[in-house]
């Protein structure tokens, strides 16, 4: 079940962004409590739920257009669940009004092919991550 996040979720939240096997933070102060209230107060953090257990989490920049963040517990990866969380990060984009949305993910990762497959395109680097950009329209 999608749904908007709570301040309630913010400790599943931090568990299942530092629980990845990649695109690991090499500084978790990076990515703090006040950045994840933020994006639960402004354009929303998303949520899949399965069996009344967050699984997974999606989240939008409406100031930069950007997809902040897309994590899914290891034991839920495989299921769609990604696709639906990004889904819904595209859509608060567009409603922000941009019409090309990015994000940046590590090469070689599983990531970067997930964001192939879903028709985003390489464009460049930003410092040592792959660079991805999509049109809206193309969401």
């Amino acid at each position: 079940m999608l749904r908007r996040a709570t301040e309630h979720d913010i400790a599943r939240i931090f568990e299942i962004r530092n629980s990845v096997r990649e695109n690991r933070l090499n500084d978790p102060a990076k990515v703090t409590v006040d950045d994840v209230s933020w994006f639960i107060a402004s354009p929303g953090i998303f949520l899949w739920e399965a069996n009344a257990q967050v699984v997974g989490f999606s989240a939008a920049d409406p100031r930069n257009g950007s997809i902040w963040a897309l994590f899914i517990d290891q034991a839920f990866e495989g299921r769609g669940i990604g696709r639906l969380l990004l889904a819904r990060a595209c859509v608060v984009l567009q409603e922000a009004g941009f019409a090309r949305m990015w994000l940046t993910t590590d090469p070689g990762t599983r990531a970067e092919k997930f964001y192939r497959v879903a028709g985003w395109q390489a464009v460049g680097r930003k410092g040592s991550e792959l660079l991805f950009e999509k049109d809206i329209a193309g969401a």
